[in-house]
């Protein structure tokens, strides 16, 4: 079953939450424009097709395809997933992760916190992006430093709360 108005609600109030969190960052204006290519038809009907409400619907549309093409056009169009920062290394001789400017990895904590929020609703605490993030670390291919920033953060929320981590990462972009 399709369900364009349930999706369109999901990603609406995902992009208000990452909005919020990007201000509450010192980088409203990125915010304003998150997540922009989520409303274009080739990412918002695979979307509508494939939406749960409880996960993101590239997953379902992974498993139908072997790939998701509604994830191929959001990544490559989007800098605050670190599969967009990944360009040909000259010294090695293959693609590979290259390292994100910090306000890109900051946008990436919001989009993963607000993303938390979203799917776990009730259930959503502090150490859940941290979790979630570390069960994926073995089939992630990111820059090492790109990693240990975003984890870092994810650590900060996770053992202090967002109150210091937000007052943090509006330092930490600017240094």
């Amino acid at each position: 079953m399709i369900h364009p108005i349930k999706h369109f609600i999901t990603i609406t109030r995902h992009r208000h939450r990452v909005m919020a969190a990007c201000f509450r960052c010192g980088i409203g204006w990125q915010g304003l424009f998150h997540d922009l290519s989520k409303y274009s038809p080739a990412e918002f009907f695979a979307g509508a097709r494939y939406y749960s409400g409880t996960r993101s619907p590239n997953e379902a549309e992974r498993r139908r395809y072997g790939y998701s093409p509604a994830w191929m056009h959001h990544k490559g169009r989007n800098k605050h997933h670190f599969e967009y920062w990944t360009d040909f290394n000259t010294l090695t001789g293959y693609y590979g992760p290259v390292k994100m400017p910090r306000r890109y990895v900051a946008e990436m904590f919001c989009d993963r916190v607000a993303a938390s929020k979203i799917y776990r609703s009730k259930d959503y605490d502090d150490g859940y992006p941290l979790a979630y993030y570390l069960n994926g670390s073995d089939r992630r291919n990111i820059h090492p430093e790109t990693g240990e920033e975003i984890e870092f953060l994810l650590r900060m929320l996770a053992e202090h709360g967002e109150k210091e981590t937000f007052a943090y990462i509006r330092q930490w972009i600017h240094e």
